[in-house]
């Protein structure tokens, strides 16, 4: 029977409605998830503000050559005599005298001053040894961000892959764990019709309830997995069932280069070498610092003064005026500091010596870093050609188990087997390849070369694990 043509049209809305608010997959993929961590997590906010602290460093090494102007002010409840013995006194229409006493005094008066006063350094080495060491800190900062900023990227990474394979893990774990059950309802219909032995029901059953516990514990690494992938990107819907991450789906590495290439590379643009080798440099800046212990400075200076004082005094209503304006240049020449420029300058030696250790301590430790990495890389694609041999065969095996174990050559157990294997080897091969992303992106690191563009990269090289 035809449906009425309103009958019709009610079910085209129906389902149009089904499809619109039907729950929809959500996915998030590397690079998004890396651009969210560098907004939300708190060692990016950490960076960023090192890395300003340490511009501003930048420019107090500028100002420590730029004059100091300070202007000073003062009111104050003061007693103040002058006496003057023996003084020539001369004046218009009073003649001359000698042996003239002047006597003034206020009690309880006020006091005002003021004084403008400049001071523009010209000559002071241990000035200019500051100023260096400052200007040091400033682009030290600049390579702490930077590493700051690759190793969240690395960390970032890290997080994302271990979600998506322990997403994966339960997937496989599920899938296993249905075709379990499906062999153990068969071993137990074959069993009430005497073509199975009760064995076949009890390994089907055995290796169900282990399943189910190794599928719980996934369930568990999964959530804590989401978890801290969430709390770094700040993304509340990784715990959504249907959100979707994405894996590698073929053989992520190209041409990776020389090892010697990737050596030098570390050398000349490795942020840890740059922070240990800026160190170095503080030091020695330090150090000429303290060398310039007893260096003389020089400095200009001016000023303009004004002191009154004003009161009542023993002599009735008095004030004292003083005024003065002063530019000249002025020498210093330190004698004798009681030893402590000297211990300055022994210990700013020692910390030297320190400094240049641990740079030649951290050139072994990345080069070591480095060859690891590249190796991990240059036998990756043989592995993981490897592997995906070993997973062909294991399925191949695992269809030869399922046609034998209908003709009667196999039994449950070794189907049972051959899904474990199988299931092994796909989840080996999505960890080799993700290992070689997480490698990459880790050699480019050691180089200095972990930025943007290499993270897009490796988004590139990923799939969604789920259609």
């Amino acid at each position: 029977m035809t449906r009425p043509p309103r009958l019709r049209a009610s079910a085209v809305v129906v389902a149009a409605g089904a499809v619109l608010f039907a729950p929809s997959a959500w996915s998030l993929d590397l690079m998004q998830a890396w651009q969210r961590a560098e907004q939300h997590a708190p060692e990016a906010a950490l960076a960023r503000a090192s890395r300003e602290a340490g511009a501003a460093r930048g420019e107090q090494a500028k100002a420590l050559w730029r004059p100091n102007v300070v202007l000073e002010g003062g009111v104050s409840y003061a007693n103040g005599e002058t006496a003057t013995r023996g003084a020539q006194f001369s004046a218009p229409g009073f003649g001359s005298a000698t042996g003239v006493s002047f006597d003034t005094s206020v009690h309880g008066g006020t006091a005002t001053r003021y004084a403008l006063g400049l001071r523009q350094p010209v000559y002071n080495r241990e000035r200019s040894a500051q100023a260096e060491s400052l200007a040091i800190a400033a682009d030290a900062a600049q390579h702490e961000w930077a590493r700051s900023r690759q190793d969240l990227m690395l960390r970032t990474a890290e997080l994302y892959f271990n979600a998506a394979l322990a997403a994966e893990r339960l997937q496989l774990l599920q899938r296993q764990q249905r075709a379990v059950d499906k062999a153990a309802t068969e071993a137990r219909d074959r069993f009430r019709l005497g073509d199975r032995p009760v064995t076949d029901v009890h390994e089907a059953t055995a290796r169900a309830a282990s399943l189910d516990a190794e599928r719980l514990a996934a369930q568990t690494q999964l959530d804590l997995a989401r978890n801290a992938l969430a709390d770094l990107t700040g993304v509340a819907r990784l715990n959504d069932p249907t959100e979707t991450l994405a894996l590698p789906g073929g053989t992520p590495v190209d041409d990776i280069g020389t090892l010697p290439d990737w050596l030098a590379r570390a050398e000349r643009h490795n942020l840890e070498l740059k922070l240990a080798e800026a160190s170095l440099r503080s030091a020695e800046a330090r150090s000429r610092a303290s060398a310039a212990a007893f260096s003389p400075t020089v400095d200009v200076v001016a000023q303009v003064a004004r002191e009154r004082l004003s009161g009542d005094g023993d002599f009735g209503t008095a004030s004292n005026t003083a005024r003065n304006r002063a530019v000249g240049v002025q020498l210093a020449v330190p004698l004798y500091t009681g030893g402590m420029r000297s211990a300055q300058a022994t210990e700013a030696r020692a910390l030297t010596d320190k400094a240049q250790a641990t740079l030649d301590q951290a050139r072994q430790r990345v080069a070591q870093q480095t060859r690891a990495a590249w190796l991990d890389l240059a036998v990756g694609k043989s592995r993981i050609s490897a592997l995906a041999t070993a997973l062909d065969a294991s399925r191949a095996r695992l269809d030869a188990t399922r046609v034998g174990l209908r003709a009667g050559d196999r039994s449950t157990l070794d189907l049972l087997n051959a899904e474990n294997d199988a299931s092994a080897a796909e989840l080996a091969l999505l960890e080799a390849r993700t290992r070689l992303i997480v490698h990459r992106l880790q050699l480019a690191a050691l180089a200095g070369e972990l930025d943007d563009a290499a993270v897009q990269r490796a988004n590139a090289l990923l799939q969604s694990t789920r259609s």
